[in-house]
């Protein structure tokens, strides 16, 4: 078995393709905060894409670990001179296997945020991308308004502060820039959040504006953030991935990275510093991306919500596994096209119903081994940007609204943390303790989950919903989520 690292690319067999661009030759152009295996899989495949047909050796990635958490990273990406194994799954058992190479730096900002922010302030960073998860952008799900009252931003707003927050190393880093009279370098969300650009661009301008009400005008007016809509099922790395990465190609790696055949990358073309030729490898480039990213969050993940607590409570461990069941599979079909694809407007260049199709067959692929408990986690900076829009829109038109009701329905069963045989359920989320309190109460008060207004609004005085969202978690409390899946289908859940 072989070590991966830059000098073992010539000796690692002919199944493993390797990258032949001279890495040594590649500069950075785009700073990346929180390379985990979405990017991975994603914007550095692409940008890889590019180098190897001989383009954009001046836009290598400089990854960046904003968290103490991110140390194995930068242990793994330095051991491997920035290497990697990406894997593809394909649905009929092949593996395909390529190392990815457009990662060429990585820097941990715990222990030196000074090297962050001089390595965006430098004039050949053209791009600051972000993988920070939904959650990172410190926003209300509600009101969307930024919390300045959080404790890290808070800190990171004292007079002299050393930024630690992804706020305050980008809003430093600017400022260096404004100041030396460089441009702004853009800022390329490519979380999964409707308008993530533009919900960028409110974060950083309301941080940048509690720190000075000019810098706040200049960032929201001069910096560029485009929207994006990005797609890749990537399951999290696990033993069992790199065990099979060493038995079948014979590379000894520390993180590899296994993802799905499928990708999708449609990006609004607004870039204040100039972007790579990304169309050249498929990237989508357009002047709205709002079609395609509603369709997208309302429908892929969207479903994975679905499926994801109902498949849970059943004792589901894997997501192929719920997608191949007739019964999980119908609740998912009635869920897309009965409730999400009416609150869609036409996507230009999509077939909506191949599309569909194509999301079953996504899932159902057995070997991603995607779990259900990664799509569980951090539910309440997910539910409120993929179902409860549906839900919402579904209210204003008169629209279907039952199986989306029973969606959030069994998020609030899950918070109980256990499913429906009493085996323990691991609930991942940084509102855990207040929605497992909620969850506790709620046989005797059936409505306490919905009643925190932070997450759901004014949802709790909806009757229409209220109706939908009570028949379902009875239903889950006293039959459990295949019998509650079953009415569901069948249309006899509001009659029990």
């Amino acid at each position: 078995m072989t070590r991966l690292d830059a000098s073992t690319l010539p000796v690692l067999g002919p199944q493993v393709e390797v990258p032949t661009y001279d890495r040594g030759a590649v500069r950075t152009g785009i700073v990346h905060l929180g390379v985990g295996g979405f990017h991975r899989s994603h914007q550095a495949m692409y940008l890889d894409r590019l180098m190897q047909d001989g383009a954009a050796l001046d836009w290598g990635i400089c990854g960046v670990g904003v968290l103490p958490s991110d140390r194995r990273m930068k242990e793994v990406m330095a051991a491997q001179d920035g290497l990697y194994t990406l894997v593809v799954a394909h649905p009929d058992g092949f593996l395909g296997a390529r190392v990815i190479g457009s990662v060429v730096e990585y820097l941990l900002a715990p222990d030196d945020p000074e090297a962050v922010v001089e390595k965006m302030a430098d004039p050949s960073t053209r791009i600051v991308s972000l993988t920070v998860t939904e959650g990172g952008y410190n926003v209300s799900p509600v009101t969307g308004e930024f919390d300045l009252q959080e404790p890290a931003v808070a800190a990171d707003l004292q007079p002299g502060a050393v930024p630690r927050t992804t706020f305050g190393l980008v809003t430093e880093a600017l400022v260096r820039r404004r100041d030396r009279g460089l441009p702004p370098f853009t800022v390329m969300s490519c979380d999964n959040m409707p308008g993530n650009g533009d919900v960028a661009r409110r974060s950083f301008a309301a941080f940048a504006t509690a720190r000075d009400a000019d810098l706040g005008e200049w960032v929201s007016g001069s910096v560029a953030f485009p929207n994006s809509m990005v797609d890749r099922i990537t399951p999290a790395t696990t033993d069992l991935h790199r065990a099979e990465v060493a038995r079948r190609f014979g590379v000894d790696d520390g993180w590899p990275v296994i993802c799905e055949p499928w990708t999708q990358w449609v990006l609004e073309d607004s870039f204040s510093c100039g972007r790579p030729p990304l169309a050249q490898v498929g990237v989508q480039l357009v002047a709205d991306v709002e079609p395609y990213e509603l369709m997208k969050l309302r429908l892929l993940n969207g479903s994975h919500q679905a499926l994801g607590y109902l498949g849970s409570l059943a004792g589901i461990t894997f997501m192929h596994d719920a997608a191949q069941d007739p019964l999980f599979r119908a609740f998912l079909t009635g869920y897309m096209d009965g409730e999400a694809t009416p609150t869609l407007a036409p996507v230009p260049g999509i077939d909506l119903a191949a599309y569909k199709a194509d999301l079953i067959g996504r899932f159902s692929n057995p070997y991603v081994r995607d779990t259900l408990a990664r799509l569980c986690a951090e539910s309440s900076d997910r539910i409120p940007k993929f179902v409860l829009p549906v839900i919402r829109d579904a209210l204003a038109a008169g629209g279907e609204l039952l199986l989306s009701a029973t969606v959030v329905a069994s998020w609030a069963r899950y918070a109980e943390g256990v499913d429906d045989a009493g085996a323990p359920l691991e609930v991942v989320d940084p509102r855990r303790e207040a929605l497992m309190a909620r969850a506790a109460r709620q046989r005797e008060e059936p409505l306490a989950f919905v009643a925190d207004r932070e997450l759901f609004g004014d949802l709790v005085d909806d009757e229409r919903f209220t109706t939908a969202y009570l028949a379902a978690l009875a239903s889950l409390h006293e039959h459990g989520a295949r019998a509650t899946v079953e009415a569901a289908v069948h249309g006899t859940l509001l009659a029990r």
